[in-house]
């Protein structure tokens, strides 16, 4: 009867083990997954905003990465929509879109997360339409040939799950950056 008990004993604290170990193997699997749809919703998000306000992108691939409530109330968006973007008299080519994000935790069963992020376009490659250069150049000077630079920022981004696919709710002004 000794031998039986420890037996079983023996058994149960090594399954024991194997189902901790099972469980936190399954825990980190899916923490990797949504940190890694967080990070490329994000960045993905982020960059196609600033093509849709600086390049004349068409703005319903936004709905990939944005709820559309936050859509409806951005205000760099709303401008690019009402035609009063600072970029709309330049043909933009391209951007060099940065992206810091900080740390960030997700346990599976989440459902939102907030993730610090700052952005930066240090260079955009454009100039100003020719339709609008010379006027433009004869009231503001040559400095208006080059669009205007991105204002760099931080922001708090609370990212929801909806469906199953990760959405950016809301991006809250924390700090402007001067670069």
């Amino acid at each position: 009867m000794k031998y039986l008990r420890r037996m079983i004993w023996y058994a149960a604290s090594r399954l024991l083990i194997a189902c901790l170990v099972l469980g936190m193997a399954v825990v980190a699997f899916y923490y990797a997954m949504n940190v890694t749809n967080v990070h490329i919703v994000l960045k993905d998000g982020m960059a196609r905003r600033a093509q849709v306000v600086m390049m004349e992108e068409d703005p319903s691939e936004l709905g990939k990465y944005f709820q559309n409530s936050f859509l409806e109330r951005d205000p760099a968006l709303q401008a690019v929509l009402q035609g009063t973007s600072p970029y709309e008299n330049y043909n933009v080519r391209g951007i060099d879109h940065r992206l810091d994000m900080g740390f960030m935790w997700v346990w599976p069963w989440d459902e939102t997360v907030r993730v610090d992020i700052t952005e930066r376009i240090p260079r955009i490659d454009g100039r100003i339409k020719g339709s609008v250069a010379e006027a433009a150049i004869a009231a503001y000077g040559d400095s208006v040939i080059y669009p205007p630079k991105w204002q760099a920022a931080r922001y708090r981004a609370v990212l929801a799950k909806d469906n199953g696919q990760w959405r950016i709710r809301s991006l809250t002004l924390m700090e402007q950056l001067t670069e």
